[in-house]
């Protein structure tokens, strides 16, 4: 690489220093000439050498002296090549008005001439100009009267900055089709000149124009050209960005994501306030599509005080929509109207600066009128002023345009309150659709109110049933053990004896209660996880030995093989999870069956397993066990349940950023798998 940034250099210094005595050659020649065709020749070529250093001064002191001799000599080729160069030079300054009337006056004399290269060139040359001034369809007719002529001649360089004046023409029409064709046609003699840096930015207008006609595939493919041949920070940062969205149209999120993020890290290094707007609106959109909506808001905070600095209006206007969808998911439907209403307001205000800006087209106007080069007014002798035609043509031409000045003042008044009318048509309209905006919004807001006010009503009836019977049981039935001791109607071994049943309805009490209170509050929005490191092994031994007594009268063996190991998560509601899974574990087994727990790491997880020999599930009941519902079975000895546990250990699993699931074969067992994680993410 310092190899080549040296040979660079060098041979940079070896070009300046061979063009500098090319120069001084030049001028010598020139200062020892006869007062000839030749010396205009001469001076012509030390004019083109100081026009491709940039010293324009010296070149138009070249030039008018040039000019007073061909004048002198009446010779048309030299000042047909003097007025082309004259024009050069003011086209560089931005000297538009004069760069024009130069060309023209070239290409009268290079008609004259019959040099239909030079006329090429003029056109081409007047075709860009016209096209950077915004005349987009006279520099389409000029640059495409230029291509026959430089395709015929075989000038590369020429050719290639026609087809990319027209590809920027149509590009600027929307006429995106045509638009590509003539970028290609660029690509195709930049690949032949090794023109990298002109190679990489057609590829990016490519992409561009592939963007705009919705060919997101064809849009990603010229894109990444443009990565695999530049080296420049800047020009990467903004073609990841570009990617980004492309991928985004396809939902693709890791990739956009990804390319998002490396765009937004490149133009954070360079302080590229405009780079930094882009990806972060995307990342906006991107994680609102995900439901990521604080890292959505974070974004969009940012980007739409960094647009509002910049003033730019379209990446403001994309961050009025995406605030807007964002609080309606939210459910913040004033605040939505307000974004809403500020999106209107600035769409309508740039369409009309797109209706004034943009020209109107005929398909005719995208190819090369025949009658070109016919229908232009060409001065038939450059080189004398256009001469007045008498006082009375004079008078004429006044009293013509007097009455044309009338009849535009009548035709402005009317077109102005033809247009005051509209603005008033617009606002009355605007105001209409948002009013009806907002009450639509008020009514989502309204159902949404209605809905979720229905959804307490049905937890609150759902827990007044399941609590006048299951709970009812349980306690009834405690209540009768304690009457009778009361009474002294049991003998000290019968009472010893009724324990483990007593034992068993508390602990089927107590799970009932602990379910019950979960699952409304869960039902009810206000169940709030609270992380803690704890070891996995300490639960476990705990609950075992809840259930001992009712497994022993069951004839079940429990088998605890956990290891230490420690779990990220909310200790009392993992509790809550483990006593239910262990609870439905003997309430499917029977005698002669195992429990067993276990518990491993994987991936940085914490993964707990209980499993059972007992009487298994059904593949058709597996898919209702962790759904919203109150589905359930009898137990081996006909034990009931809420249907609710397994439903709440799923809530409480994923508050805790975990997942459960279970594997079960009929008649053979039961596993049910928790995974928690291991560190707070």
């Amino acid at each position: 690489m310092r190899r080549l940034i040296t040979s660079i250099i060098f041979l940079s210094i070896f070009l300046g220093f061979s063009q500098t005595k090319e120069i001084d050659n030049l001028s010598i020649e020139l200062a020892f000439q006869t007062q000839d065709s030749l010396k205009v020749e001469i001076s012509l070529k030390l004019v083109k050498s100081l026009y491709e250093i940039n010293d324009f001064d010296k070149a138009i002191k070249y030039l008018i002296e040039s000019e007073k001799l061909s004048k002198k000599l009446n010779y048309s080729k030299g000042l047909a090549e003097i007025s082309y160069y004259k024009a050069l030079i003011y086209a560089k300054k931005g000297d538009y008005i004069n760069a024009v009337s130069g060309y023209m006056q070239a290409k009268a004399l290079f008609v004259t001439l019959n040099d239909s290269l030079n006329v090429a060139k003029v056109n081409n040359s007047i075709g860009l100009i016209e096209i950077k001034r915004g005349n987009f369809t006279k520099g389409l007719q000029y640059s495409l009267a230029a291509i026959k002529e430089l395709k015929r001649q075989n000038l590369k360089k020429d050719l290639c900055l026609a087809y990319e004046n027209l590809a920027e023409a149509y590009t600027n029409i929307k006429a995106y089709d045509k638009a590509i064709e003539f970028n290609l046609k660029t690509l195709e003699i930049q690949e032949e000149l090794n023109d990298f840096k002109g190679i990489s930015q057609t590829n990016s207008r490519i992409a561009e124009l592939y963007s705009f006609n919705k060919e997101y595939r064809k849009a990603i493919e010229y894109y990444e050209k443009v990565l695999e041949t530049t080296d420049n920070d800047s020009i990467s940062g903004h073609i990841y960005t570009n990617l980004a969205n492309q991928y985004l149209k396809f939902n693709d999120y890791q990739k956009s994501e990804n390319y998002f993020l490396k765009g937004l890290k490149i133009s954070r290094a360079d302080n590229n306030k405009p780079g930094i707007l882009f990806a972060l609106n995307g990342l906006g959109e991107l994680y609102l599509k995900q439901k990521r909506l604080v890292l959505a808001e974070l974004q969009l905070s940012e980007a739409g005080s960094i647009a509002k600095n910049l003033k730019n209006k379209p990446e403001l206007l994309r961050y009025y929509k995406s605030m807007k969808d964002l609080d309606s998911t939210k459910g913040k439907f004033n605040r939505a109207y307000i974004w809403q209403s500020e999106y209107y307001k600035l769409k309508t205000e740039l369409d009309k600066e797109n209706q004034i800006k943009a020209p109107v087209i005929s398909d005719s106007d995208l190819e090369l009128n025949s009658d070109f080069n016919s229908n232009e007014a060409l001065n038939p002798d450059p080189t004398k002023p256009f001469e007045a035609t008498g006082d009375d043509d004079s008078d004429k031409f006044k009293i013509i345009l007097y009455v044309l000045l009338a009849a535009l003042a009548v035709v402005s008044t009317f077109l102005v309150l033809i247009y005051l009318k509209r603005n008033n048509n617009i606002k009355y309209t605007q105001e209409l659709e948002e009013k009806n905006l907002k009450i639509e919004l008020q009514n989502e807001a309204f159902l949404e109110q209605t809905k979720h006010l229905e959804n307490v009503n049905n937890v609150k009836d759902k827990l007044f049933s399941i609590v006048s019977h299951d709970l009812k049981d349980s306690l009834s039935s405690i209540n009768g053990f304690i009457n009778l001791l009361r009474e002294g109607s049991l003998s000290r071994e019968e009472f010893d004896n009724l324990i483990p049943e007593l034992s068993e309805n508390a602990n089927n009490a107590s799970l009932l209660l602990y379910n019950l209170l979960n699952w409304s509050k869960s039902q009810m929005q206000s169940l709030v996880a609270k992380p803690e490191l704890f070891d996995v092994q300490e639960v476990f031994v705990d609950k075992v030995k809840l259930i001992e007594q009712r497994a022993e009268s069951k004839g079940i063996e429990l088998k605890d093989h956990s290891f230490r190991d420690f779990a990220y998560a909310d200790k009392s509601m993992f509790e809550i999870v483990v006593q239910n899974l262990l609870a439905n574990a003997l309430k499917f087994c029977k005698r002669g069956d195992t429990i067993t727990i276990t518990n491993h790491i994987s991936n940085g997880n914490c993964i707990v397993c209980i499993s059972d020999t007992g009487i298994g599930i059904s593949k058709e009941n597996i898919s209702k066990l962790f759904k919203n519902s109150s589905f359930t079975t009898l137990g081996t000895n006909n034990e009931k349940g809420t249907g609710l546990g397994l439903s709440i250990c799923n809530e409480l699993i994923e508050l805790n950023n975990g997942k459960i699931w279970v594997e079960s074969t009929e008649n053979v067992g039961s596993s049910f798998y928790v995974q928690l994680p291991k560190s707070k993410k």
